[in-house]
């Protein structure tokens, strides 16, 4: 299938879900408003590709902070408000990368979008795996996503967490996306989204024998 043929799935499917769930969007953004405060969305650099970068929107799940980079670990788990924890729990927060997916940041299903720290430790690396759109979801974020919570979990300093994304998740995770970009077709990105909503899809299985 060509790019175009999964660019115009992406448009169709983010439209038709944004007007579906635009009552629920609204009633979170209101929720973040009342319970934490403003800002309700959080704004995070991630890359295209290795030469551009493009804002990724969600809904702020944690307070924020002057200085603050790399990946969430355990040293700032401290950081997550009450409503965030839910938001996390039921992906509610991603619910805002709608608007990524129409303006042609992301698709439905890729690589998860790096920041830009990682993707300059690892040019080589994320020249391979960004050859694909990055993707809201993809066979990485479930098949590895609960074993690098918990790998991440146990950090309790950032350096800890950089250690253990960069030599533990990362190379696992771009190994994964590779495999997937080989054999992707629309039927099996509609698997992996179905997968994404629903904790008994098969991917998931794949995700606990890990």
């Amino acid at each position: 299938m060509s790019r175009l043929t999964f660019r115009v799935l992406d448009v169709v499917y983010a439209l038709g879900l944004g007007l579906l769930l635009l009552p629920l969007i609204l009633a979170v953004a209101l929720i973040v408003l009342c319970k934490e405060g403003p800002p309700v969305l959080y704004g995070s650099e991630r890359m295209h590709d290795p030469a551009r970068s493009f804002t990724l929107w969600k809904f702020r799940t944690m307070r924020p902070a002057e200085r603050d980079r790399g990946v969430t670990g355990g040293d700032k788990m401290g950081r997550i408000t009450a409503t965030g924890a839910w938001l996390r729990r039921t992906r509610l927060d991603e619910l805002p990368q709608l608007w990524n997916i129409i303006r042609g940041d992301v698709g439905f299903v890729g690589p998860r979008p790096p920041l830009r720290r990682y993707v300059e430790m690892f040019p080589d690396l994320y020249a391979k795996v960004l050859a694909d759109r990055p993707g809201v979801t993809g066979l990485a974020s479930q098949a590895f996503h609960a074993h690098e919570e918990r790998l991440l979990s146990g950090a309790a300093t950032s350096a800890d967490t950089e250690e253990i994304y960069c030599h533990r998740c990362i190379p696992r995770k771009a190994r994964l996306d590779l495999i997937y970009a080989k054999s992707r077709t629309p039927c099996s990105d509609m698997r992996l989204m179905f997968a994404t909503v629903f904790d008994r899809v098969t991917m998931h299985d794949r995700r606990r024998r890990q």
